[in-house]
């Protein structure tokens, strides 16, 4: 709600610690501008919690969970975008062309442009209003129920929130060391 009052006053917002589609569509009717799917950090709890190294690149749980917002965005024309974020791997970067927009490493951004594999689009508007997708009505019963229904984005919302909090922590400890005359 805090998003959706922000942008009807003209201040844009970047909405992140977002793991699942129930989220992305809360931000998008709140007309957020932009989300941060983390790509990564999903792909990290499912090789945890499955006990798996990896997954084929189309497979992998966070490039499929960023292509599900992808395409629920544009086959019912939100205009929030989306930027795909926390990369682990070039091919989930690859898996995702087309995507809004994408944030790199520059570990990740070297790798790519030392390849000569052929990059193919993978997204587009024009795909994604082609698949069978249902609207999803997104009111805070229906998303809580959702979002409950997924561990995954439970446990990595919460995670990201008390990291925040250390943070912050760590923040303040900082200003009010090099700032006491503030505190």
């Amino acid at each position: 709600r805090a998003a959706e009052m922000l942008e009807m006053e003209g201040i844009h917002c970047n909405m992140t610690l977002l793991f699942c589609l129930p989220q992305a569509i809360g931000c998008a009717e709140a007309r957020a501008t932009l989300i941060s799917p983390f790509v990564g950090r999903i792909l990290d709890w499912y090789k945890k919690a499955e006990g798996v190294a990896s997954y084929p690149p189309a497979e992998d749980p966070g490039v499929k969970s960023v292509r599900a917002i992808y395409n629920y965005f544009k086959k019912f024309d939100y205009k929030t975008q989306v930027m795909g974020a926390s990369f682990r791997n070039k091919d989930e970067i690859t898996e995702l062309a087309g995507c809004d927009l994408l944030t790199i490493a520059p570990q990740l951004l070297r790798e790519l442009q030392a390849s000569d594999a052929p990059i193919s689009q993978k997204l587009s508007s024009e795909m994604a209003k082609k698949e069978s997708i249902e609207k999803i009505p997104m009111n805070e019963s229906n998303f809580r129920f959702q979002f409950n229904e997924n561990p995954m984005a439970v446990d990595k919302l919460a995670e990201g929130i008390r990291n925040f909090a250390k943070d912050l922590k760590k923040l303040e400890q900082f200003l009010q060391k090099a700032y006491p005359q503030a505190f």
